[in-house]
């Protein structure tokens, strides 16, 4: 079974395949619907993975809006046909990257980065 730091793993991964497409712009996500999907699955990913954080982890980071998180995922989801492109690059360019820095926080704290956000076993 997939444990806390596997999980922030997880969170970890996928913003860096957002920020990986992210640092093209706003007008080149709004032009381009691959990109968009691409982003898409990915805070779905996120959403699940931090759904599936244990509770105490979450609790550890107070500052992370952990249940909008988790609802952006399931709107994401759910109501597919309803996701605004706008409202995703909001997501992306105003939550991500504190979300990162959270979650290498919460990683250093548990040992599962080192420094540079590298994996690490943890002891």
């Amino acid at each position: 079974m997939r444990d806390g730091i596997d999980r922030l793993l997880d969170i970890q991964e996928a913003i860096k395949e957002i920020e990986r497409y992210a640092v093209r712009g706003r007008d080149a996500f709004l032009q381009d619907e691959l990109v968009q999907v691409w982003m898409v699955h990915h805070l779905r990913i996120i959403g699940e993975a931090a759904a599936r954080l244990p509770p105490d982890l979450r609790s550890a980071s107070p500052g992370v809006p952990w249940k909008q998180v988790i609802g952006l995922r399931n709107v994401l989801v759910h109501a597919y046909f309803r996701v605004d492109p706008e409202e995703v690059w909001a997501v992306v360019n105003r939550d991500i990257p504190a979300l990162r820095e959270e979650v290498a926080m919460l990683l250093s704290l548990l040992g599962g980065t080192d420094g540079a956000g590298q994996p690490t076993i943890p002891s």
